[in-house]
């Protein structure tokens, strides 16, 4: 079991949360980690190797069931089912007249 954190993996505290780490940033010495339930937080690369090395942090199965990071109010469970898309027509406003076939002066 390596010391290094790999993108993409899951990892257990100790006696509690699981999260994956989403990204590694050697240059800030930091790993950013996401939790279950979509929080996000940075661990300083050397407090990760700390706290694997006296098994704080293991190794954990991939999570199939990301519906703890999913935000939606069970009230409005049709909300959180078609996200941000609907089938309104989306229109430009203020670019109504434009001619993409004119050219402005500074261009003749």
């Amino acid at each position: 079991m390596s010391a290094q954190p790999d993108i993409g993996e899951w990892y257990r505290i100790r006696g509690g949360d699981q999260f994956e780490v989403v990204a590694i940033d050697e240059d800030d010495g930091t790993i950013e980690v996401q939790y279950f339930d979509g929080t996000v937080e940075e661990i300083d690369i050397g407090d990760w190797e700390a706290q694997h090395a006296n098994g704080e942090i293991a190794e954990a199965e991939t999570q199939d069931d990301w519906s703890g990071s999913v935000d939606g109010d069970d009230d409005n469970e049709e909300f959180a089912l078609t996200s941000h898309f609907d089938s309104r027509p989306h229109t430009s406003g203020g670019l109504d007249g434009l001619d993409l076939f004119e050219s402005p002066d500074y261009f003749q």
